[in-house]
This record gives C-alpha cells, structure tokens and sequence, in this order.
C-alpha cells in the first residue's frame, strides 16, 4: 500500500512498504498565462499525455546515466501509469537544483543581458539555485551552500562534475536527433552516502532548439522517444 507523502506541482510523492517511493506524474505543467515554461514555478497548463511523456523520457536518460555509471535513484519506471519508483535519499537543504548552460537563454539573459547575447556559447557553466518559490529560486554560491550547512563543499564540487557530465550525456544525444540544448536542471541527494542524481530528466527540464527555433517538451519527447 502507498501512503501520499507529497503533493507536488507536477507530481505527487507517495511512501511504499519496501521504503522506496512512488512518483506520480501528472499532466500539469509550470508556466504563466496559459503558456509552458521549465522556469516559472506555478502550474499555468495541463498537457495531455505529459505525465506519461515524462516518465519515457526519464527513463530513456537515466539508463543513460546508468551506463555512465552516475549513481542515480531510479528502481522501474512504468510509462503507462506515469509511475516512477525510486530509493530513498536526503535532500540538500530544503532542495536545490543545479543547472548547466552550454548557450545563454532564460534567467542567464534576464540577468547579465548586458555583457552577453541570446544564444552565446557558454562553457558548461554550471549554477546552484535554492528550490523557493516565493524568492524564485535564487541563485546560491558554493561558499554559501557550505557557510549555511546545505552541503560541503567536497559535495558542491561533486554536483558541478556530475553536472556537467549529465549534461554532455543529454547534449551528444540531442544532438544526434538534430536538437541543440541550450541548458537543463538536476537536482541531487544523498543515497546511501553517495551524491545521486534524483527527480526526472524531461522536456520540463531542459531547453532545446533545433534551426534556432526552442522545442515546446511534447515535441522535445517525441522527437527524441520515436527516434532513439
């Protein structure tokens, strides 16, 4: 039997016997006025299918991951019911995510337009935001993360590493369908003492582009899943 532990914005947490966890997706995705966006934090749309989408392309990048020998929490992933079980872990903090750009877009140009153009080369550049909707996710230094006990710094450099080779992992496979990714979220914990990749690894996650045209997550899914 699962007992809800969590209601989320796009997905609810519930406890199982075997003390793992059961994600539920749900078809609801963050935005503002009725139109998707990864960045925002309130729920604007519902996207038919997108729990389900989700969930598919999860599990097409955690294997992945898996082959790449990042430990990540991933136990089965079951598409149709827009399930994923997945192991324990302690969360830094109250969250954090952890983003890694390879062209400037979104939050980086709102912030440093002024010394940068939409769509520059960046060099896997990596940042950690504090999970906080009412602050909207403000960005955190490694330092800080270590002054206020989030994590060590030992851990903070090993979430950039990991960071940055997730995100070539999702890079050359875009690229191989013709897709360009212009950055993505993670988010980690601790499993068993070790750092690992939790959460999902989906069209919310990430932003792409192909032709210089950015790929709303159904399409990003779609094109990815029918062409792997």
């Amino acid at each position: 039997m699962a007992n809800l532990i969590y209601k989320g914005k796009t997905k609810d947490v519930y406890g199982l016997e075997d003390g793992n966890y059961l994600l539920q997706f749900k078809d609801d995705a963050t935005g503002a006025d009725g139109v998707f966006d990864p960045g925002e934090n309130a729920v604007a749309l519902s996207i038919d299918g997108l729990g389900r989408e989700c969930v598919a392309l999860s599990q097409h990048f955690f294997k992945l991951v898996s082959d790449a020998g990042i430990p990540n929490h991933l136990v089965t992933a079951d598409v149709e019911k827009a399930q994923m079980v997945v192991k324990p872990g302690k969360v830094f903090g109250k969250g954090l995510e952890v983003i890694v750009r390879f062209k400037a877009a979104g939050s980086f140009i709102k912030r440093y337009g002024d010394y940068i153009e939409e769509g520059a080369e960046l060099p896997a550049l990596v940042e950690f935001t504090l999970k906080n909707d009412e602050k909207n996710d403000p960005p955190i230094t490694a330092d800080a993360l270590a002054a206020l006990g989030v994590m060590t710094l030992e851990q903070a450099t090993q979430c950039k590493e990991l960071t940055q080779k997730i995100g070539r992992i999702v890079q050359s496979d875009l690229a191989q369908k013709g897709l360009v990714l212009y950055d993505m979220k993670v988010e980690f914990a601790l499993i068993d003492g070790q750092v690992a990749l939790v959460d999902e690894i989906s069209g919310g996650c990430m932003r792409a582009y192909k032709d210089g045209v950015w790929v709303q997550p159904m399409d990003l899914n779609k094109f990815i899943l029918e062409k792997s």
